[in-house]
């Protein structure tokens, strides 16, 4: 690329009031924190050194001829702080099921169908029921030696029991344990299935209590405080996908300290029914799950990191990548109480993956230029992302009610009496609001009993009809809600064959046939309700006999949920979009499928788009239904020092002297940069220069814009160059 100076004059008025910008770590002594990780099974390489502040080394075994222990020493060296992760129901783990470990082979503790097939993960890699023998081996093989090795936060990730599996002789000797009698198989009646999966999702529970119990004490006798984390999907995909864990019940597991959300392309296209169609809507799905996740830890205050992916496990093409990452980035940044990232897992095969060059075409390529570019601009403004006490525009205080036990009524066989085509009992209670421009939460029933759980929600949309409450305290906490001014608005015909499983409400002097029945009771409320409006206390129960599905898979079948909603709430907000600033970044997400309006969301200002790999500069914004934009708000930048606003690189060293501006940037080899910075007016926009880290000059281009206005002036500039691991040192000299 050829030095070039190219300048455009333009004039813009800026007139906001100057805000610190938070992209200035270095420079405004900002500490260096834990708020952006990857991971990775491989060492260091200058492609894949994409700069976050930490690394989590995948897997404890030796490989690609390198010890694990090289491998961390690899990425140590080049500044990182290094954290593990590693699976907790699959992995490199042959040594255990081949005898290798003990002497005995173990391949009877894999996760079975009802034909006796195990499921695999891999060669010699079979999903695993978690034993204690396995625990044992575990705890020996994978966390010990990595606190040996020093580091001190793990992360055991995806801890899943698939909902088809729970036939293998491991399985029926831990039901015998766990329930006191013999072993049933879960195809023969819903019953079973349930009992099936509560018993799974009691498994990995215990299984992660016990690996974090271990890592703490170990690590207490080698003086490390050890943090323990669990990368999972969100409790609503694993549902869809039927997949068992214990998700909402880690965020009080006093050994848990935190989770990644396990969100990505690959989770949110997964269809939905919505107005009497199943279609893809990755944004909308994306923004659940996020708040699913969001919604585990909200009460408890343990850390949540969120995820997001710039491709996904399936072959797709480039093009389909990058739109589907731009509306998942958008809806993560669209809760502004989370702020720590796993900005992508997996570099290796996102920087060096063949993928299609298109739809239609069999051609593949390494990532384009354009997008790599794109990629870093987003992951970089992650480093300095700020929280926020804004709020997404719209209603706000309306939730929905989920439960881990959503993944108990999911079964591959058909059960009798029961139908919930994907998962539409949740969506017909979120879809019908989200689309309408309402930005619903979600309420764990797990975390009900904590205040902070209630704070700001008005009105609790529930149902039984797709899952079941696991204790009656739970109960007791949502009639103390209604009573001192709640609103639930209840759908359900409780007629499903879930209604009956032997749980607590039929159980030991209780004869309750519905769950549902024993929550109105406690409200003075009929037990067997009919459809209407019951009041409690200060608070209300609208009750509607209708399953939520039924308002999503018939067009237009959601109107007498959205009246209910309405009158419990008062007056709703409807729209198309979701809009929210968080500090000098501005989101927004307008809506498809014409429930409210097909129309665009406008905005004035001066704005440089960050989903843009020329980081382009435009007085207004036009965000068209379907689409998302992330942009950088000019009228809050710090107008009186130099700074970068976005860059496709992590900048370093950073100084601001009498005499000009300097810092080093740092990204993954074969990838082009693009800088965006502001200066004041003293600056001389043609004294430019970029070194390496041999000090010899580099070429790159250069183009600014001009800034003027009553007080002051200034000049934007934008400077690309090809990308160093060992940096790029740019120095900006005034007159």
């Amino acid at each position: 690329m050829r030095a070039t100076f190219a300048t455009i004059l333009l004039v813009l008025s800026l007139t906001a009031t100057a805000q610190e910008l938070p992209g200035s770590g270095a420079r405004r002594g900002v500490k260096a924190s834990e708020k952006t990780t990857f991971q990775t099974a491989g060492p260091w390489k200058p492609v894949t050194d994409i700069r976050s502040d930490l690394v989590m080394v995948y897997g404890a075994n030796d490989n690609r001829g390198m010890t694990f222990r090289e491998r961390v020493e690899s990425w140590r060296q080049r500044g990182y702080t290094t954290h593990f992760m590693t699976g907790i129901a699959w992995g490199a783990y042959q040594d255990y099921f081949t005898g290798q470990w003990d002497g005995k082979w173990h391949l009877d503790e894999g996760q079975k169908t009802m034909r006796g097939d195990t499921i695999w993960h891999g060669r010699l890699i079979p999903y695993i029921i978690p034993t204690k023998n396995y625990l044992a081996y575990f705890k020996e093989r994978h966390i010990k030696p990595v606190i040996d090795a020093g580091i001190d936060a793990i992360f055991l990730e995806e801890p899943e029991f698939w909902a088809r599996a729970g036939y293998s002789e491991a399985f029926k000797r831990e039901w015998q344990d766990y329930y006191g009698f013999p072993w049933r198989p879960q195809h023969e009646s819903a019953e079973n299935t349930y009992l099936s999966n509560k018993l799974k999702y009691h498994l990995y529970y215990r299984a992660l209590d016990e690996a974090f119990a271990y890592a703490k004490q170990y690590g207490r006798e080698k003086g490390m405080n050890v943090r323990c984390y669990v990368p999972t999907h969100s409790l609503l995909n694993y549902s869809q996908w039927q997949i068992v864990s214990p998700e909402a019940s880690l965020a009080s597991m006093e050994n848990c300290d935190g989770y990644i959300a396990q969100v990505w392309t690959g989770t949110s296209r997964e269809p939905n029914y919505f107005n009497g169609t199943a279609k893809e809507r990755v944004f909308e799905t994306a923004f659940l799950e996020y708040g699913c996740m969001e919604s585990m830890t909200r009460p408890t205050g343990r850390k949540m990191f969120f995820l997001t992916d710039p491709i996904e496990d399936r072959a797709k093409d480039w093009e389909d990548y990058k739109r589907n990452y731009q509306a998942t980035f958008t809806a993560q940044l669209l809760y502004p109480q989370i702020a720590d990232y796993e900005v992508m897992p997996w570099p290796d095969r996102i920087y060096e993956g063949l993928y299609k060059v298109s739809a239609n075409s069999d051609e593949k390529a390494h990532i384009p230029r354009f997008y790599s570019t794109q990629m870093q601009v987003m992951v970089n403004t992650l480093n300095f992302m700020p929280l926020s006490e804004n709020r997404v525009s719209g209603s706000q205080g309306i939730s929905v009610l989920m439960a881990n036990s959503l993944m108990f009524q999911r079964s591959p066989r058909p059960v009798e009496g029961y139908d919930d085509p994907q998962l539409s009992n949740f969506y017909g209670e979120a879809l019908p609001l989200l689309k309408r421009g309402v930005p619903v939460s979600i309420t764990h029933i797990e975390n009900v009993g904590y205040p902070e759980t209630w704070k700001d929600v008005r009105v609790l949309l529930m149902s039984y009809s797709n899952m079941k409450p696991l204790s009656p305290e739970a109960h007791t906490h949502l009639a103390e809600w209604v009573k001192n001014g709640g609103f639930i608005v209840y759908s359900g015909r409780d007629d499903d064959p879930y209604q009956g499983v032997q749980e607590w409400w039929n159980q030991g002097g209780m004869h309750y046939a519905a769950p549902s029945e024993h929550l109105f009771s406690l409200m003075g409320i009929p037990e067997k309700a009919k459809e209407g409006v019951y009041k409690y206390g200060k608070g209300k129960v609208f009750v509607l006999r209708h399953d939520p599905k039924e308002y999503v898979l018939n067009k237009g079948g959601d109107k007498k949920l959205v009246e209910a909603v309405r009158k419990a709430y008062g007056k709703l907000q409807l729209k198309n979009s979701f809009y929210l600033e968080r500090g000098p970044y501005t989101l927004v997400a307008v809506l498809d499928e014409g429930i409210v309006s097909d129309e665009p969301f406008t905005k004035m200002g001066d704005f440089i788009d960050l989903f843009s790999p020329e980081l382009t500069y435009y007085p207004e914004v036009s965000v068209q239904p379907g689409t998302q934009a992330y942009l950088f708000d000019l009228s809050k930048i710090d107008r009186q020092h130099a700074q970068v606003i976005a860059a496709a690189s992590r900048q370093y060293d950073e100084q601001e002297t009498p005499d000009g501006f300097s810092f080093v940037s740092k990204s993954p080899l074969n990838t082009t940069n693009i800088i965006c910075l502001y200066v004041p007016k003293d600056y001389k926009p043609g004294e430019v220069s970029c070194t390496n880290a041999k000090g010899e000059p580099i070429e790159h281009s250069l183009k600014f814009l001009e800034i003027a206005n009553e007080t002051y002036a200034g000049r934007i500039f934008w400077l690309s160059f090809e990308n160093s691991p060992d940096g790029i040192k740019v120095q900006i000299n005034k007159n």
